[in-house]
């Protein structure tokens, strides 16, 4: 069972005096808009930044200084150009995984040549 307000409104809305009621319409529909996609700078370019940051520092990957120059330019142009900031950030992935390709082959190729066996 339910208690209507004598004026037809089922509820009193929060944060108004008592007695006053919204206008028609007041409370009901789908709120404000999402916010535009392309505000800020991407997650894309974040991730790729702290990951080629990381690489440079915990394995001296040297595409890595490339990579997070790329990536840092595409935050910054995200906003005033986001193509080309979309191609800087793909280039710094590249960069970042023809790195740690090449990591993974000198590692091999050290440990099969028997170069770590000291």
């Amino acid at each position: 069972m339910s208690q209507q307000d004598p004026s037809g409104y089922p509820y009193q809305p929060y944060g108004a005096p008592y007695g006053e009621q919204p206008p028609p319409g007041y409370g009901y529909g789908y709120g404000y808009p999402p916010p535009r996609r392309d505000e800020g700078p991407s997650a894309n370019a974040i991730v790729s930044l702290v990951l080629n940051i990381l690489a440079v520092v915990s394995c001296c990957n040297i595409f890595g200084v490339p990579g997070a120059i790329l990536a840092g330019l595409a935050i910054s142009r995200a906003r005033t150009e986001p193509e080309r900031a979309r191609t800087m950030v793909i280039w710094s992935w590249v960069l970042l995984g023809l790195g740690f390709a090449l990591g993974v082959v000198l590692f091999l190729f050290l440990g099969l040549s028997g170069a770590l066996d000291d």
